[in-house]
């Protein structure tokens, strides 16, 4: 635990679709700015920071392409694989399955990432997530990272079973302390069996003794 907010953290996102966007939203409620997202056509880089309201009149409303965003705000649309020069704190790869690959995590590397959490399913290759961790980067896996759909989902069918009508407030806190939990428990497990920051080992071992001590409950070994 590095006990690092992001507040004033220079941010990029891959994606542009509902993960992304409300990751995005999240971001700017912590204080941080994303200056770069991404659709199949390519990214836009904006310094002055991604502009949500107008992202999400193109992304769903509009159901156009970043080139849209671009035109819009006045900036270049890049369609080739081509990697932001501008330091970056946070990187969170949101869209698909090996994204991010061995170059792109050198790149952030060199431009100083401290963290790169996965919102997508194994959206970073395994090479370059032993480079992130060789380099010190705070890495959190989509296993535990992206748990909060799922974890929301559940949250929905407690409010239907039980025939409540949960406050927003209510449902984000909710969220919030399960998502701490999965955190700590990561955390927990690094430190216990000697993979101490390692979010992919602890994510890993939590997974295994939860569903073999299920399985072994069952009677089925």
């Amino acid at each position: 635990m590095r006990n690092e907010a992001l507040e004033g953290k220079t941010c990029v996102v891959s994606g542009s679709g509902n993960v992304a966007i409300y990751a995005i939203e999240k971001i700017h409620q912590l204080g941080g700015r994303v200056v770069a997202c991404s659709d199949s056509t390519g990214y836009v880089h904006d310094p002055e920071g991604i502009d949500l309201d107008l992202l999400k009149s193109v992304k769903l409303d509009q159901r156009a392409r970043m080139e849209l965003y671009a035109a819009e705000r006045g900036l270049v649309h890049v369609q080739q694989r081509e990697h932001l020069g501008d330091p970056v704190r946070r990187g969170l790869p949101l869209a698909t399955q090996n994204e991010l690959t061995l170059a792109d995590a050198r790149v952030l590397v060199d431009n100083g990432v401290s963290a790169v959490a996965e919102g997508a399913n194994m959206p970073t290759s395994p090479d370059a997530i032993d480079l992130l961790m060789d380099a010190g980067v705070a890495f959190g896996p989509g296993k535990a990272a992206n748990a909060g759909g799922v974890a929301t989902s559940a949250l929905e069918m407690q409010q239907n079973a039980s025939r409540d009508a949960w406050s927003f407030e209510h449902t984000e806190a909710r969220l919030t302390a399960i998502m701490k939990s999965i955190h700590d428990t990561c955390y927990a497990a690094s430190e216990k069996y000697a993979k101490p920051g390692n979010y992919v080992a602890g994510a890993n071992i939590v997974g295994f003794l939860r569903v073999s001590r299920a399985m072994v409950a069952l009677g089925l070994i």
